[in-house]
């Protein structure tokens, strides 16, 4: 209730939230809200302007623009949330493993996330994929193995400040076993800054994601992703600009609502937040 409180004070907040929940609507019902088959292709009314028909206009094959758009969220946002959460969970399960129970496994596994470490992400997914191949499973792939121990390594951080809490300590001692404690009370009192860790990254994993796309290595053509959009509208560009500007606008608004969601909700966690 406390962080409700806070949270609900912070205007940007809810508003971000509200425009992640409206696009993921969107996202979910685009069958019904698309006004035109995203891929249906149509020559005659290429480079069509924006009319009631067809409101943000047609691209270079007639396709409409707004159509692909909303299609669009599926793969942009949708395969992002899908990449961040299988992330979430190889780091919170290596992570639990490695600040609860210490000693040996802790040393081997905090190496192993050395080592990972030690590349740069982007260099290593464009490696993944250059040596998986293109496609929507190896893209996920490619960010998972970029992300997982920074995750790993974040989340051994929290349990090891919630394992030195009182009501851990007293639960260890009352006897209660090693998968109640973290079952009812480690998972549950870190869940929280665990979420906030996603949120903030959910908006690199969007970008990467549509990077790969406008170079040609991640979701391929006719499959409508933002990036993919960015990337046929680049070609057109100096005739006919404004092509740019609906899937640019929206990774750009999307990004930026999950950063300032990912500040409010930190903001919020944090009990010593100053009232202003």
């Amino acid at each position: 209730m406390k962080f409700w409180n806070r949270f609900k004070k912070d205007k940007l907040g809810i508003l971000s939230m509200i425009i992640i929940l409206v696009v993921m609507a969107l996202g979910i019902f685009s069958p019904v809200v698309a006004p035109h088959d995203p891929t249906e292709v149509n020559i005659k009314i290429k480079l069509m302007r924006m009319c009631a028909e067809y409101p943000f206009g047609t691209d270079q094959l007639g396709r409409c623009v707004l159509s692909r758009l909303l299609y669009g969220i599926r793969t942009t946002v949708f395969l992002s949330l899908i990449a961040m959460f299988l992330t979430i969970a190889i780091g919170t399960t290596l992570g639990v493993i490695a600040g609860f129970f210490r000693g040996w496994l802790d040393e081997v596994i905090m190496r192993i996330c050395d080592i990972m470490l030690s590349f740069p992400s982007e260099v290593m997914i464009l490696a993944i994929v250059g040596i998986l191949g293109t496609g929507i499973e190896n893209i996920i792939i490619a960010n998972i193995i970029a992300k997982w121990a920074w995750y790993t390594r974040m989340i051994r951080s929290i349990v090891i400040q919630y394992t030195d809490k009182n009501y851990i300590r007293f639960a260890k001692v009352s006897g209660c076993s090693t998968f109640h404690i973290i079952k009812k009370h480690l998972i549950p009192g870190a869940i929280g800054e665990i979420g906030v860790l996603a949120t903030l990254d959910t908006g690199w994993v969007i970008l990467n994601i549509s990077a790969l796309s406008f170079l040609g290595l991640g979701v391929q053509a006719p499959t409508p992703e933002w990036g993919m959009m960015l990337s046929e509208a680049k070609n057109i560009m100096t005739i006919y600009p404004s092509q740019m500007l609906p899937a640019g606008i929206a990774i750009l608004v999307v990004v930026a609502a999950f950063n300032f969601l990912g500040d409010s909700l930190q903001e919020a966690l944090n009990p010593k937040k100053s009232i202003n």
